[in-house]
């Protein structure tokens, strides 16, 4: 079956989606601190949260509602993430969904509140409220990158990607927008994301595709190994498309369809690690070995080392850094003589030693690149993990110290 796959320049219009934003003096009067999304009737949305124990009230909130009804609306405010506020926040967050209900004239339950921002400190629910009449009467399909700019903390740049996926004669859309900078790591980072497609999947099978995609993007990226309060992801499928028949696992477009939603998570979630806090080097781990989790147990560790990541910022190839990264893995057993590893595709070593013709001249080179592959092989495994990292530099520490200054 023919199909292509078309990256936009520009976010895509979602039928069945709209979007509006606003300054609420959430982050001051400089720039716009909330977004409101309205959702068609009959969209169909998923979601997956942090596993932090100390989630966020906003994900409480959410996690309950969508639990219950199908959303008609999110609600997303930057600049405070009404986290650490115990059963007040709790209630704060119930007060701005209560507060666009009433505006609406729906269930507070069809409604998901979403924040980010600084942990620990009350949320003026107040200023998000009376920013929903400007909301309502500003709804509209095009502010993808308005909303992208408006959920941004410590971003350097708006995250936003679209994609068209060409079936013969048919299309679908899906749009992406994501924040995230800092405080990224596995198990969901401090990020939110709101996904779309005008594709018709039920229910079940959107939970399905956001599942597997998250474990496939969002949870493949490592920027410093925090896990954050009040990480949310939402996959929408509006069923709007022209053609609306209904996709399942049997029809011909299903994994075509998938695949091409999966390339605006992964996209989205790449563009958060090249966008990590100070960050000079995207570099991308590849780990192949017998088992899946050694695989990603062994990336995962590699890709929080501190001392791998600021010789990567160095540009200095101190492979060794690497080396006893992967040994103290938490992996049950490592022939450690089966092991190699490469930069790009120079090899450094081999079943457990290094190369004899090893030049560090050529692997410095490499270290210095904007972006690097580190591939590591154990045992001759064929089960292959990807994670995305970055450097540790200088201003990821002047970045975070000076957070709330």
């Amino acid at each position: 079956m023919k199909f292509d796959f078309i990256e936009c320049s520009e976010p895509v219009e979602i039928e069945g989606v709209r979007l509006a934003v606003a300054n609420a003096g959430i982050r001051g009067r400089s720039r716009n601190d909330v977004v409101l999304v309205e959702l068609v009737p009959g969209a169909q949305t998923a979601a997956v949260f942090t596993q932090n124990k100390f989630c966020a009230a906003p994900v409480i909130v959410a996690r309950e509602n969508i639990a219950a009804r199908q959303p008609k609306f999110l609600v997303f405010n930057s600049g405070n993430a009404n986290a650490g506020t115990g059963t007040l926040g709790i209630e704060h967050a119930r007060k701005v969904i209560c507060g666009l209900a009433d505006i609406q004239g729906c269930s507070s339950a069809e409604i998901m509140p979403f924040s980010t921002g600084v942990i620990g400190e009350r949320l003026n629910y107040k200023k998000i409220i009376d920013a929903f009449p400007k909301l309502i009467q500003s709804l509209a399909a095009d502010r993808w990158e308005d909303a992208a700019q408006a959920i941004m903390t410590t971003d350097l740049v708006a995250k936003y990607f679209s994609l068209e996926t060409k079936v013969g004669d048919e299309s679908y859309r899906v749009s992406g927008i994501a924040k995230g900078s800092g405080m990224i790591h596995p198990n969901m980072a401090t990020m939110l994301a709101f996904i779309a497609t005008d594709a018709n999947i039920d229910q079940a099978h959107v939970q399905l595709i956001l599942a597997d995609c998250v474990n496939q993007s969002f949870n493949r990226i490592s920027v410093d190994g925090d896990t954050s309060t009040n990480d949310a992801c939402v996959l929408t499928a509006t069923g709007k498309r022209k053609n609306n028949s209904q996709l399942t696992p049997a029809h011909p477009h299903w994994s075509i369809v998938v695949e091409g939603i999966s390339k605006v998570f992964e996209s989205l979630a790449k563009s958060i690690v090249k966008d990590g806090e100070g960050a000079t080097k995207f570099i991308e781990i590849i780990v192949e070995s017998k088992c899946e989790e050694d695989s990603l147990a062994i990336a995962t560790t590699v890709a929080q080392s501190p001392l791998v990541k600021t010789a990567f910022f160095a540009s200095d190839p101190n492979w060794g850094r690497i080396l006893a990264a992967i040994g103290r893995a938490p992996v049950a057993e490592m022939n450690i003589h089966k092991v190699s590893f490469w930069l790009d595709d120079y090899q450094i070593v081999r079943n457990g030693e290094p190369v004899p013709t090893y030049e560090e001249s050529r692997a410095a080179a490499i270290m210095a690149q904007a972006e690097i592959v580190v591939r590591i092989a154990l045992d001759q495994g064929e089960a292959k993990v990807c994670l995305w990292t970055c450097d540790l530099s200088y201003d990821y520490v002047r970045i975070n110290a000076e957070y709330r200054t």
